[in-house]
């Protein structure tokens, strides 16, 4: 256990030490979208009944920082350790698999869920915010940020150099969080791409999530909850193993 909360705590001053770039940017860019989607279509959309198209905005852009910013944290970390040689730091001392997946993926936890709070602490000042469900915003949240830590961890275990990191980010984070539903409702959408979207496991992270706060979603909570906690059983196994073998990790 000395061990784990000895990288925990590593993990947590790698970003706290650099918050104005970790923490205060990413709430800078999402107040950005809110400013520019909500000035331009407030009062000309309206998702659910009831619901001004900004406030449906919020809760995305909330459950949008604190992914992309889980995966920053957890990614950014090993590619860095491998670039400058430090890794052996980590793989020296006698630290399970476990426990080193335990660290790395509560501190993207950790920096997700505090970006997300400050998303969140800034929009708020907009307009006002419900909580119809607090227990599932809890529930998507942290799950969310420990399957995109997890993802982080895959990406930085497989890539060799920021090229290829920046390119597991482009093409497939990116792509993935902003055809999730956080600009909108996949019942705006055809049949076809409607379809499509629900292939997307992101969908579920940010439709049960803004499910906690309306008490109305695309999916049923439950279902949501089901296929991301799925979804995280699975790629939190394929990390462990990954790390139990030692892939591209022990050379």
């Amino acid at each position: 256990m000395n061990g784990f909360r000895t990288l925990f705590y590593k993990e947590i001053l790698r970003f706290w030490k650099v918050a104005f770039q970790t923490v205060l940017a990413p709430v800078i860019t999402a107040l950005l979208y809110l400013t520019i989607f909500g000035h331009a279509l407030r009062g000309h959309v309206e998702v659910y009944p009831g619901v001004e198209y900004t406030s449906f905005l919020i809760p995305g852009l909330v459950m949008m920082s604190v992914l992309q910013n889980a995966f920053a944290n957890s990614s950014s970390s090993l590619i860095q350790s491998k670039i400058t040689g430090n890794l052996v730091f980590v793989l020296l001392p006698p630290l399970t698999h476990w426990e080193m997946y335990g660290a790395y993926v509560l501190a993207a936890v950790v920096r997700g869920l505090a970006v997300g709070f400050g998303v969140f602490v800034v929009t708020i000042w907009f307009i006002p915010v419900s909580f119809a469900a607090p227990l599932y915003i809890i529930a998507f949240a942290v799950l969310g940020s420990a399957i995109l830590g997890t993802l982080g961890l895959i990406a930085g275990i497989w890539a060799e150099k920021f090229d290829q990191l920046a390119a597991f980010q482009n093409f497939l984070i990116m792509p993935l969080t902003f055809l999730s539903g956080v600009f909108y409702s996949t019942h705006t959408l055809p049949d076809l791409w409607r379809h499509v979207s629900r292939l997307n496991p992101f969908f579920y992270m940010i439709d049960g999530f803004r499910y906690g706060f309306f008490g109305v979603s695309d999916v049923a909570p439950l279902a949501s909850l089901a296929v991301v906690g799925g979804f995280f059983a699975l790629i939190a196994a394929f990390a462990m193993r990954l790390l139990a073998t030692g892939y591209k990790l022990r050379y």
